[in-house]
């Protein structure tokens, strides 16, 4: 079981990407829980991840969430396009390719 959190400002975009996650996920029978999450709430939710993803809005937190996590798990922002594009399969991708 992957554990893949996605982060975003209030966690309402990211839903979106995380539904198109899910079914590549399914569809490639890659077992994973993808759920997105605000940032004001990562402390709480990061325990749970394998790989944090953050949506290009607010990939300036990069280094912050990197220290409140202390190299226990992978942190990346996703590409503006990947990202706008809603590009399902790419951002499980970049994650499955960021699990330690």
């Amino acid at each position: 079981m992957k554990n893949i959190l996605l982060v975003c400002n209030a966690g309402m975009s990211t839903s979106v990407l995380v539904k198109k996650m899910q079914k590549v996920a399914e569809e490639k029978g890659v077992d994973a829980t993808i759920w997105a999450t605000s940032e004001a709430e990562i402390e709480n939710e990061w325990r749970k991840a394998d790989v944090i993803l953050l949506g290009p809005q607010i990939r300036f937190l990069k280094g912050d969430i990197e220290k409140i996590v202390d190299g226990k798990v992978n942190v990346e922002a996703i590409d503006f396009m990947t990202y706008g594009a809603m590009n399902g399969e790419k951002v499980l991708e970049l994650a499955l390719s960021l699990i330690k």
